[in-house]
This record gives structure tokens, sequence and C-alpha cells, in this order.
């Protein structure tokens, strides 16, 4: 079957891109807030997929972002849900930890979506394309070729090159590692803006989401954090349902676990972002 992808025309000013909301609607709203500070009208709002994941509220996350209208691609726990799928199709390793951990969150989160919101995310396209400043852009989630493809700093250039390749694309916007970075070699820039539904493994409450910019007619990105009302997310999942672990992470920043990280992204838990 044929990959989905949306194309839009003339995006222009500044460009909010974020991933992973995680079912965390605390996180969503505050995000929402943001763009609204920034005069960021919701099509230039692009999340890399996952709205839907470990915390308490997916019915309620995906309702909101339907009510915004900012535009999103499917993560894998999008397809996997609108599949009926048994698992979140993350790729996790079987028996480790985030699977068995897995085996909580996706069926809590297949238990509480309605018919309307799995109608929804069959709408998603799997990527979005659009020209900016001048550069040629893709959203994907993992990669072009691999919806669930964890793709980190440290991953060799080799690797990232291929999704540039397909349509001589001169910049990707990519989710699904979790963590915020950008990558750059000669005029290519591989840009993550991390995700809003889980700390980054930095020690830090706060999350994570970036901004382009086209001032002058020249693209410019930052990164930034997302204060947000942390306590309440923690609260509504410990509910007996959810993994206690990941309720934890939402307050210390930490994973529980660092089983999909290189060695160099694992080394830097707890000490922050270096961006």
């Amino acid at each position: 079957m044929g990959k989905k992808i949306e194309h839009i025309d003339g995006l222009t000013g500044k460009v909010l891109l974020f991933g992973g909301v995680y079912s965390n609607l605390q996180a969503l709203e505050a995000l929402k807030l943001v763009a609204e500070y920034e005069g960021i009208t919701p099509e230039n709002c692009i999340c890399t997929g996952d709205i839907v994941g470990y915390c308490a509220q997916p019915e309620e996350s995906v309702q909101l972002f339907k009510i915004w209208k900012a535009k999103s691609i499917a993560g894998n726990v999008e397809i996997q849900l609108r599949e009926g799928a048994e698992d979140c199709g993350c790729d996790f390793k079987k028996g480790s930890r985030c699977d068995g951990f897995s085996q909580l969150w996706y069926p809590y989160a297949q238990s509480k979506l309605s018919k309307n919101s799995l109608e929804f995310m069959n709408t998603l396209p799997d990527h979005i394309t659009f020209n900016y400043a001048g550069k040629k852009v893709m959203v994907v989630h993992g990669s072009y070729s691999n919806t669930s493809e964890f793709i980190f700093k440290s991953t060799p250039w080799s690797v990232k090159s291929q999704n540039f390749d397909v349509d001589n694309f001169d910049m990707i916007v990519a989710g699904h590692c979790g963590l915020p970075f950008h990558d750059k070699k000669e005029d290519k820039l591989w840009l993550n803006p991390g995700v809003i539904g889980m700390p980054a493994n930095d020690g830090n409450s706060n999350v994570w989401y970036a901004i382009l910019n086209d001032e002058n007619g020249i693209l410019s990105y930052e990164h930034h954090t997302l204060n947000y009302n942390y306590k309440l997310a923690n609260k509504l999942m410990n509910n007996d349902l959810l993994p206690k672990e990941y309720a934890r992470t939402i307050i210390t920043g930490i994973w529980d676990n660092t089983e999909i990280l290189p060695a160099v992204e694992s080394g830097l838990q707890g000490f922050g972002i270096q961006l």
C-alpha cells in the first residue's frame, strides 16, 4: 500500500514543531497557549505523531487536538490503534521493561478512545511535506521507510541521509525517539523537536518543542522547553491502570530505563540536554 503524503503549500511565518503528546492533556493545553501567545496559526503547528501514549487522557488529548486544528502525521501508536492491533508497534525488544509497560498503557488507551477519535486517526497522513524559506522539508515519525525506527543524534549520518534522498529534501523533521536534537551535515538538517508528553531523560520535568522562523527569507530554528502542570498529569496517571514508573518520570525527568538508547545518549541521562 502506498504512503499517504500531505503537502502544505505556501507555509510562511513561525512554525511550531512538536511530537509525542502521549495522552498528556496538560502538556498539550500548555503548548496550545504557547502557539496562541506566539501568534502561530494552527496550520503552522505540526506534530510528528503519537498523540496517544503513556499518560492518562488519550480521548481528551485527541479531541483537543481536533479542536485546535493543528497538523499531525500518524505515529506508530496511531497506526496500531486505528488498525485494532494488539500492541503499540513501538518495536520494543520482547520481554523488555518498555515492552512490559506497553502491555498496560496501550490497552488502557484502546479502552478510552471513541470511534470518533479512531476515525480522526485514520485521516492522518504518513508524512507531511512543505517548502519553507527556500528549503524542501519532510516530516517523518521514525524514518521515511520505518515509522518505528529510533534515530538519535549519535545515529550515523549514513542512516539519516537515506531520508533526504527520497526526493532531494533539505530538511527532515522527525519524532519517535523522545529526545530533542539537531544534526547538520553540509546543507542538510535533521531536526527532532522532542516530545511534550514525557521529559527528555534530562532530570527536568519540563518537556521540549521547537520553532522555525523564516525572517528575511532565511530558515532558523530554536529548541524550547515547556513548563506545564506536570503534577496534575502525574496524579492522573497514578490510577492503578498505568505504569507507576512512567508517572514517576513525569516528576523526576528521568526515564525508568535506557533500553532504547545508544550508549552516547544513555550516558547523558540526568545531565540535561546539550543543544
